[in-house]
C-alpha cells in the first residue's frame, strides 16, 4: 500500500474512534492475547467497538480473540484496551498487523502494555506462570517496517536495544509484587505460526537465548517503538514445548490463558495505580 494511503487511513480510522468516544484517548494502551481479555470487560464507564465496525481494521479470526476495542478507565487512568490482536499467520501484511498500534501512536498514547500466550522454554518455567517479557527475538521472516515509509510513522532505521522500557518494567515488577505474583523474566520469541514448534525446533530456540516462543507481540513492539510508544510485556506461559508426545491444542493454550487471566488483571490494576 502506497505510505500516503496508508496514512490516511490511520487518520480517518483515528477520527472515526473519536467520533464514537467523544475524546482523544489518553496515556495508556493494553494488548490482551489468546483468553487474556477478561480484564477489558472490568474497565469503567466503558465504549466498546468491535473491530468490524472499525474502518480499514482488520479483523481477529482466532478463538480467544474477541476482537474488540473497548474504551474506558481503571483506576483513574484512561484506557484503550484490545480484547485480541491480529495475527501474521491469519494472512494480513505487517502493515495490517501493526495498523492497530498506529492507531494508538496517531490517538497520543505514550505507553503499551502487550501480553499474550507463549510456549515456555525455559526449564525453570511451569504451566500458568506469567512472565514479565525483557527482550525479544524476532524469527517471522518479517518486519513492519519493511517496504513503504513515512516521516509520520517514525525515523527509518529505529534502534530496538531498548524495546522493552526499563521504567515501564520496573513498574510493572512493582505490580507483579503488589498483587503477590512471583517475578519471572524472559526473551520471548516470534515465530510465523500457525504450526506449534517441534522438538527440535524448540531446543534451538532455547540455544538461540529464548525463554518463551509465540507468534504474535513483536510486530506489535517494533511498531510502537518506532512511533515513539514505551512498552512493557508479560507473557503467559500455557504449554511446554517438546515436552510432551502428546504435543498442544489451542483450546488448551486458551484454557491455561483464561485461569491465569484473573491473576493477570490484578496486576494491571497494580500497574495503573502505580504509573504515573
Amino acid at each position: 500500500m502506497d505510505s500516503k494511503l496508508y496514512i490516511d487511513h490511520i487518520h480517518r480510522t483515528c477520527a472515526y474512534i473519536r467520533e464514537m468516544t467523544g475524546h482523544d484517548i489518553t496515556e495508556t494502551a493494553v494488548i490482551l492475547g489468546s483468553g487474556l481479555g477478561d480484564w477489558a470487560d472490568s474497565l469503567e464507564d466503558k465504549v466498546v467497538i468491535s473491530y468490524s465496525d472499525i474502518p480499514y481494521f482488520p479483523a481477529s479470526t482466532v478463538e480467544g480473540h474477541s476482537g474488540r476495542m473497548i474504551f474506558g478507565f481503571c483506576r483513574g487512568k484512561r484506557i484503550l484496551a484490545m480484547q485480541g490482536r491480529i495475527h501474521y499467520y491469519e494472512g494480513y501484511s505487517m502493515a495490517e498487523v501493526s495498523f492497530p498500534v498506529r492507531i494508538m501512536q496517531f490517538l497520543g498514547i505514550r505507553q503499551m502494555i502487550v501480553t499474550n500466550a507463549s510456549g515456555g522454554l525455559n526449564p525453570a518455567y511451569k504451566v500458568g506462570d506469567l512472565v514479565v517479557i525483557t527482550d525479544h527475538i524476532n524469527l517471522m521472516g518479517a518486519n513492519p517496517l519493511i517496504g513503504m515509509h513515512h516521516p509520520a510513522l517514525g525515523v527509518r532505521f529505529p534502534d530496538m536495544s531498548g524495546a522493552y522500557d526499563k521504567g515501564l518494567t520496573a513498574t510493572l515488577k512493582s505490580a507483579f509484587i503488589q498483587s503477590g505474583t512471583d517475578i519471572k523474566t524472559g526473551v520471548y520469541a516470534a515465530v510465523s505460526g500457525p504450526c506449534y514448534e517441534s522438538p527440535a525446533e524448540a531446543a534451538m530456540l532455547r540455544v538461540l537465548g529464548a525463554d518463551m516462543v509465540g507468534m504474535s507481540t513483536v510486530p506489535e513492539v517494533i511498531a510502537a517503538v518506532h512511533g515513539g510508544i514505551k512498552v512493557a510485556g508479560v507473557s503467559c506461559v500455557t504449554d511446554m514445548p517438546g515436552s510432551s508426545e502428546e504435543g498442544v491444542t489451542h483450546q488448551e493454550v486458551v484454557e491455561v490463558a483464561e485461569k491465569a487471566g484473573a491473576r493477570l488483571g490484578q496486576i494491571l490494576n497494580e500497574y495503573m495505580t502505580l504509573s504515573g
